[in-house]
């Protein structure tokens, strides 16, 4: 609903893209999966003592962050861009909830810098899953606004769409 309790249409364009494909949707897989790999890897290193785990982890992390920063800007670019995702709540919350996830993962990973091994128990393991509980948060409202809204859905009848 807008601000006069008028429906939303249905459906908005993308404006980073190739072609017509949005590129945040494919972005965001690489954080997503090495964010919830490393709860793993830390869980590897709880249960087993290997400091191998303790640097999948690490590295998990870092590229994790780093790729989540490109997700980010392009999830930015596409929410200030696009008035029909900007006026969704859905849209505001995805944005906050993954901002919230990429700072936490980011001083996870700052932390084990020194040392990774030192760095897993008890307070890497909690932001961990601290952070793929903010997966699951950010990942099901990135969901709504694509499966439910159509946001990034090309329609070649819209005068928005490219």
């Amino acid at each position: 609903m807008d601000k006069f309790g008028q429906p939303l249409p249905i459906g908005a364009p993308t404006r980073v893209a190739l072609g017509q494909h949005p590129l945040h949707p494919m972005v965001v897989t690489f954080p997503i999966a090495f964010f919830i790999a490393a709860l793993g890897t830390d869980a590897a290193f709880w249960y087993s003592g290997d400091v191998f785990w303790s640097r999948c982890s690490l590295w998990l992390l870092g590229g994790g962050t780093a790729i989540g920063v490109i997700a980010a800007v392009t999830g930015t670019v596409e929410l200030l861009t696009v008035a029909r995702i900007r006026h969704r709540a859905a849209g505001w919350s995805h944005f906050v909830a993954a901002v919230m996830l990429l700072s936490i993962e980011s001083i996870n990973w700052a932390l084990r810098l020194p040392d990774p091994a030192g760095a897993v128990l008890p307070l890497g393991i909690y932001l961990s899953l601290l952070g793929a509980s903010l997966v699951g948060l950010a990942g099901w409202l990135g969901g709504n606004l694509v499966f439910r809204d159509q946001v990034g859905i090309h329609d070649e009848d819209s005068d928005d769409a490219f």
